[in-house]
């Protein structure tokens, strides 16, 4: 079953977070995962969540999602993203 990471990223060092968006791209091969939303226009529809930067990433099962994530192809990436950015994220199956 497919899954999904889907994430709500607010940049707070548009610079360093440029260089996060042309790592982040490699470290997902191995995990066979690939970008299905890669920030565009986003707005609230309902509910409290104040989209910034959206993306929606696809694995083909939870495991890899979750791989990639704590993988070390991913480890200097995450580390760049987490100092220039405040992000929400969570993996969820799909159908």
């Amino acid at each position: 079953m497919a899954a999904y990471i889907i994430v709500n990223v607010e940049v707070t060092d548009p610079t360093r977070y440029a260089d996060y968006t042309r790592m982040v791209g490699d470290s997902l091969v191995a995990y066979e995962g690939r970008f299905l939303v890669r920030g565009g226009k986003a707005e609230k529809l309902e509910g409290s969540m104040e989209p910034k930067r959206v993306v929606v990433l696809e694995f083909p099962t939870l495991e890899r999602a979750k791989a990639w994530w704590s993988s070390d192809e991913y480890r200097e990436a995450k580390s760049i993203r987490q100092r220039s950015s405040t992000t929400d994220m969570l993996v969820v199956e799909g159908v």
